[in-house]
């Protein structure tokens, strides 16, 4: 029975012109990737192709990718720059197009069921009216679930401005919630 080959290994395998580890590298973050660029372009028509391109372009830039750094920042980088381009070019969109996740308690009452429906849609209908940044910032944290480093190389700013923002936003946050 073959083991399963460690994210390193198959970056290596990758970078010497190994086309299936570099696939299975892919299948590793394609949903992430995907998520981080639907949270920059807020269309999944768009998230899609920025994604595709994101890995396209990480592919051709492999040999340029330092040795022990952590993969899924850089390819998330590629991506959000890859979506911010489409984003530039497509102009702005009327709405966020985020996905609620599913409720994992399927099994509830129609009560609790339609209030953590409300209460999500309420949280959803406060982040759309938050500037650009401030959506960027909270959707990679929180809805996302990248730590402030990742969220910093995708989105191309300091830790500590992810920080602040994260704050600051979060503020806002809650006087929309609150309205």
């Amino acid at each position: 029975m073959a083991r399963a080959q460690t994210e390193g290994e198959l970056l290596a395998r990758a970078q010497a012109g190994d086309a299936d580890a570099y696939a299975a590298l892919v299948r590793a973050h394609q949903e992430i990737a995907f998520r981080t660029a639907l949270l920059i372009t807020r269309n999944a028509a768009d998230a899609e192709e920025a994604a595709q391109e994101g890995f396209v372009k990480a592919w051709r830039a492999l040999g340029r990718f330092r040795e022990g750094a952590p993969l899924r920042p850089w390819l998330l980088t590629i991506v959000a720059n890859e979506a911010r381009n489409r984003r530039r070019s497509a102009g702005r969109r009327a709405e966020l197009e985020l996905r609620a996740a599913r409720d994992e308690d399927a099994g509830g009452s129609a009560e609790s069921e339609a209030l953590a429906h409300e209460s999500r849609g309420a949280l959803l209908g406060a982040l759309s009216r938050l500037r650009a940044d401030d959506r960027l910032v909270l959707g990679c944290r929180y809805l996302l679930e990248l730590t402030e480093a990742e969220t910093a190389a995708a989105l191309g700013v300091p830790a500590g401005t992810v920080k602040s923002r994260t704050s600051r936003a979060l503020a806002r946050m809650r006087g929309e919630v609150e309205r």
